[in-house]
């Protein structure tokens, strides 16, 4: 009597841990066609059906999403991880909702660590700055800082000094 006790609680386990073990893999196993994945600071541009009135991002911090003339939007990543949008008509009916994954950078990255302190560059086909999420502190805010100054140059709105005429 004890062992038919414990057979049958035993099964009833194995049969708990083998639904909980494969609704994740399921879940993993089919990627939907409805997400959209983009790499973080890069934009994707994605065809909606038309009379779409209203976006809703989930995270904004993770991606963007704007509407353009002809139910055309631009989605782009800002952050690593996974949000959602909603497209909205004017009455309020939902039209789409979708998942946007946002990924890393695609190009040749190198990572360089001092101590605890990280730097990434773009290698190509040189090695450049590249700011990216989770650099340290003082090497985000300087290369952040000149590539201020340098599109304020650029654009003639100073950080370069008064403009020479000849």
């Amino acid at each position: 009597m004890r062992k038919e006790l414990l057979r049958r609680r035993a099964r009833v386990c194995l049969l708990v841990a083998a639904a909980v073990l494969a609704s994740p893999a399921a879940g993993l196993a089919d990627p939907t066609a409805d997400t959209i994945a983009v790499n973080v600071d890069q934009a994707k541009l994605v065809r909606l059906p038309g009379k779409v009135a209203t976006i809703v991002v989930g995270n904004p911090l993770i991606a963007d999403v704007t509407l353009q003339p002809g139910g055309m939007i631009v989605v782009t990543g800002k952050g690593y991880g996974a949000t959602n949008f909603i497209a909205l008509d004017r009455a309020g009916e939902i039209l789409v909702d979708r998942q946007i994954q946002v990924e890393g950078p695609s190009d040749r990255l190198v990572t360089v660590y001092r101590g605890i302190e990280r730097e990434s560059y773009s290698c190509v086909p040189l090695c450049q700055r590249r700011v990216t999420l989770g650099d340290s502190d003082t090497y985000f805010n300087n290369t952040m800082s000149q590539a201020g100054s340098l599109s304020a140059s650029a654009s003639g709105g100073g950080g370069g000094g008064p403009a020479k005429s000849n």
